[in-house]
């Protein structure tokens, strides 16, 4: 059984990621070629906090912060490293 992802990484888009605002659906999207993710909830601020520079530890404690109600310890980490395993982030 594998742990909990780890938190040290410094997630980025990957390099042929673009995200984009669709005005007709007013949602975020993700665009990779041949691939569009639709951002629903707050997962657009979420990716906004994946600049490369912030490590998921440091993204957690930002949106925890914001969020005190949140369950962001514990779905932040999983949903960031599923985006890694699908090549959304580097």
């Amino acid at each position: 059984m594998s742990g909990p992802p780890g938190t040290d990484w410094r997630p980025a888009p990957a390099p042929a990621t673009v995200r984009r605002h669709d005005p007709v659906r007013d949602a975020d999207l993700l665009l990779l070629p041949e691939r569009v993710g639709v951002l629903t909830g707050s997962a657009g601020t979420v990716l906004g906090l994946c600049d490369g520079t912030r490590s998921v530890a440091d993204i957690v404690a930002e949106l925890t912060e914001r969020f005190p109600d949140a369950p962001v310890a514990t779905d932040v980490p999983v949903f960031l490293e599923r985006l890694r395993k699908e090549g959304w982030l580097r």
